[in-house]
C-alpha cells in the first residue's frame, strides 16, 4: 500500500547543483506533478515524454534530494518506483549563488528598492539556513512575520508613515534590547503592491 509522506510546504534549496537541476522546465514540471506520488510511467503519460526520458529526470531530481522514494511496486519483471517531491514548493536561497549574492552592507539606503532586494535576499538565506539547521536538530525555529497592505493618499503621507514606523521600531528596540541576549533581526519594508492574481 502506498505510504503518504508528510512533506514540507516550502523547502529551501541551498546547494548550487540542486538549484540548477530544479530550474530546468521539465524537472520543475515533474516536481509540481509529484506533490502527490507518481511513477515515471504515470508522469510520461501526463507530460507527453518517453518514460525513459522522464525516468532520467526523476533520477537526477532524486540524486539532489528533491524527490524521495515512497514505494516500489513489482509488476512482472519490472519494478515501478513511486516517488514524491520533498516539498510542495521550493525557494532558492542566495547561498546557492554566494559569489554573486547581494550584500545589504554594500550600499545601505532606506529608500533604495535594490537595497530592499538585498535585505530580502539575506532574509531568504538566513531563514533557509535556520530551517536547515533546525531540521537536522529536529527543532523548531521561533519566528514572527507581519504582512499587511495600506493605501496612502499621497507621497507625503507615505513618508510620514515611514517616519512613525522608524520611530516605533527604534523605541521598541531600545526597550527590549538586552546585552548578552540572543540576537534577532527585524526587517520592516514598505513598497508599492505589485499587480498579481488578487490585485487590480
Amino acid at each position: 500500500m502506498l505510504e503518504w509522506i508528510t512533506m514540507d510546504d516550502v523547502a529551501v534549496i541551498e546547494d548550487p547543483a540542486a538549484a540548477e537541476v530544479s530550474l530546468d522546465p521539465i524537472r520543475s514540471r515533474l516536481l509540481a506533478e509529484l506533490v502527490t506520488p507518481g511513477s515515471a510511467t504515470m508522469l510520461a503519460a501526463k507530460i507527453g515524454l518517453p518514460r525513459q526520458k522522464v525516468n532520467y529526470h526523476l533520477r537526477t531530481l532524486e540524486a539532489h534530494g528533491l524527490l524521495r522514494l515512497v514505494e516500489e511496486r513489482r509488476k512482472g519483471n519490472v519494478t515501478e518506483r513511486m516517488l514524491q517531491a520533498t516539498a510542495a514548493s521550493y525557494v532558492i536561497s542566495p547561498a546557492a549563488a554566494a559569489a554573486v549574492a547581494p550584500d545589504p552592507a554594500r550600499n545601505p539606503d532606506r529608500h533604495s528598492p535594490r537595497w530592499l532586494l538585498a535585505l530580502a535576499a539575506r532574509l531568504v538565506r538566513d531563514v533557509g539556513a535556520l530551517l536547515t539547521g533546525a531540521a537536522k536538530a529536529n527543532q523548531r525555529v521561533a519566528t514572527y512575520a507581519l504582512d499587511t497592505e495600506i493605501r496612502f493618499s499621497s507621497a507625503a503621507e507615505r513618508a510620514a508613515f515611514a517616519d512613525e514606523l522608524t520611530k516605533a521600531v527604534d523605541d521598541l528596540s531600545a526597550r527590549y534590547d538586552t546585552p548578552g541576549g540572543r540576537s534577532h533581526r527585524v526587517i520592516a519594508a514598505v513598497h508599492p503592491a505589485a499587480p498579481g492574481p488578487n490585485l487590480p
